[in-house]
């Protein structure tokens, strides 16, 4: 798929021409002829070019893209406990939880416009993938890819959004301006069917062609399947779908946790579905986004002392700033490998130097507040090749999208809430196969009680899935948004500093921690995004 993925740019062009409603239908001659379909790299290229969506090439994401795209699964993270966007209370991100959530919320347009153009493409594409002259085999795979990514949306807007229209054909402008919602449930019915049928036309994972990364698999749908039932809260149905998975063997989780996350190790049986980018053709600017300012970066991507304080010591008891295990002076002694792996503090080697932003540290420097750089003491270390000299707007690391480690969670998660009965075993089979790992091996859990395993398990997913786009969903179809999206946001603790940052209330920190903002997380009324006020201008139907 990457070596292609340069060549569809223009395909992409075509198909990102919508001039009313996003539901409208692409202008047949903005896109192809008939003679379009009669040629199977064509095919190819325009079914290239649904994966690739809305992404921008070789550009700077300073909103969401696409909910693959770096712009929005990693800035996803920006509402949640985990992390925070430094544009501060202007971030839109920041708007969905701070209590100030609005129909003009110009990220979440962003979402729905590029779920909706997508669903559109899909659907033109399914439509005429029936004149493809080829063999059987191969347009029922184009089919099942089409129709899986089309699915992979409906799931996206029926989470965050609710009711939606359920669109499975191509509408005329006419059509599209008077479309109804589509009840949430029904939603859910109709992409659990999907995912089902398309997955039986999918090769197993360990069947994809080398130059075929990044296309849709067996064990792609059955995860998004898998999320589906989660969601709908049908957990008998939920582990099956994971069952599956785990029963091909064709994923593992690989021992090296932090190169999963990294251009040398991609490839790795552990992400199952990932977007591809391509460096200096089809790149991401994630590191200019993401690096410290003296490594040529914005600081964009800041995380919050919640995630910091979610791991624990090495050996497995809970974090406390009172325990004689924590060292202020290095965050990351005596605690959880994947802390290091995932988050660059005060004092943490980075990049061939120590990274500074201590308050008390010199002006011009990467001092936290001082401007363009941390405002909480932490960046994300997570998905930054340190050895990295290129471009930093066309980074070729990829994003994974559905982990192994998230299959193997799921699951437990799927048992547990069903009210099986919890064994060894199966934590062994699962959640310890994640601690397990090589880089990580922390202790294997033991506890089989239902009510003292889910928030051991719960906190676990955070911390393994940490800044992969993941929480908010989590925190969401948990219900338990309103009680920890509310209240102060704090940073890294430096005490005993000179400079501090005391809360509205004047107060600073007894940990030292720097006092960011706050969120205000609305009760019902935040667990629903509302519908963009430009739709429903359009349409009276989806108010």
């Amino acid at each position: 798929m990457k070596r292609i993925q340069y060549i569809i740019l223009h395909v992409i062009a075509v198909f990102s021409l919508l001039t009313s409603c996003d539901l409208e239908r692409n202008p047949l001659d903005k896109y192809a002829e008939n003679a379009f379909w009669t040629d199977e790299e064509n095919a190819q290229l325009a079914l290239t070019g649904l994966y690739r969506g809305s992404i921008s090439f070789n550009a700077a994401e300073y909103s969401p893209g696409d909910w693959w795209s770096y712009g929005g699964l990693l800035f996803f993270e920006f509402p949640t406990d985990n992390a925070y966007d430094r544009r501060g209370s202007s971030s839109n991100f920041h708007k969905m939880t701070d209590g100030t959530l609005m129909p003009n919320n110009a990220f979440i347009k962003n979402y729905w416009s590029n779920s909706y153009s997508k669903i559109t493409r899909c659907n033109y594409f399914l439509e005429g993938i029936d004149n493809l002259n080829s063999a059987p085999e191969i347009v029922a795979r184009f089919k099942a890819e089409a129709r899986f990514l089309r699915a992979t949306q409906y799931f996206y807007l029926s989470q965050f959004f609710g009711d939606v229209p359920l669109v499975t054909k191509v509408l005329t402008r006419d059509e599209a301006n008077i479309v109804e919602k589509t009840f949430q449930r029904d939603i859910l019915s109709f992409i659990t069917h999907e995912f089902k049928e398309v997955a039986a036309d999918l090769p197993r994972f360990k069947d994809l062609k080398s130059d075929e990364a990044g296309r849709a698999s067996k064990q792609a749908a059955l995860a998004f399947l898998g999320r589906t039932l989660l969601a709908a809260k049908e957990y008998p149905e939920a582990a099956k779908a994971y069952e599956e998975i785990i029963s091909y063997g064709d994923n593992k989780i690989d021992p090296d946790y932090q190169s999963i996350f990294l251009q040398s190790n991609e490839r790795s049986s552990e992400n199952i579905f990932s977007m591809q980018y391509l460096q200096d053709m089809a790149g991401s600017a994630l590191p200019q986004h993401a690096f410290s300012r003296t490594e040529g970066g914005w600081c964009l991507i800041n995380i919050t002392a919640d995630l910091f304080e979610a791991y624990p010591f090495k050996d497995g008891t809970p974090f406390s700033y009172d325990s004689p295990l924590y060292n202020p002076d290095n965050l990351g002694e005596n605690r959880d490998p994947r802390l290091d792996y995932t988050i660059l503090y005060n004092g943490a080697p980075f990049r061939g130097g120590i990274y500074n932003c201590h308050p008390d540290s010199e002006l011009g420097s990467d001092r936290i507040g001082s401007g363009q750089t941390t405002q909480t003491g932490f960046l994300m270390r997570k998905y930054m090749d340190e050895t990295y000299t290129g471009n930093v707007l066309s980074y070729g690391g990829d994003l994974p999208i559905i982990r192994y480690a998230e299959v193997l969670l799921s699951y437990l998660e799927a048992k547990l809430e069903a009210g099986e009965a919890i064994s060894q075993s199966l934590l062994d089979a699962t959640i310890n196969q994640i601690r397990g790992r090589a880089s990580v091996n922390m202790p294997p859990v033991t506890e089989t009680n239902p009510d003292r395993l889910r928030p051991i398990l719960r906190n676990e997913r955070r911390i393994e899935l940490a800044m992969e786009g993941i929480r908010y969903w989590d925190l969401l179809r948990w219900g338990i948004a309103h009680e920890v999206l509310k209240g102060d946001i704090y940073g890294a603790p430096f005490p005993g500093s000179i400079r501090t940052s005391p809360n509205k209330n004047g107060e600073v920190d007894k940990y030292g921690r720097w006092y960011v903002n706050t969120r205000a997380f609305r009760n019902n009324q935040d667990y629903r995004w509302p519908i963009p006020q430009s739709e429903q201008d359009i349409n009276p139907n989806l108010r």
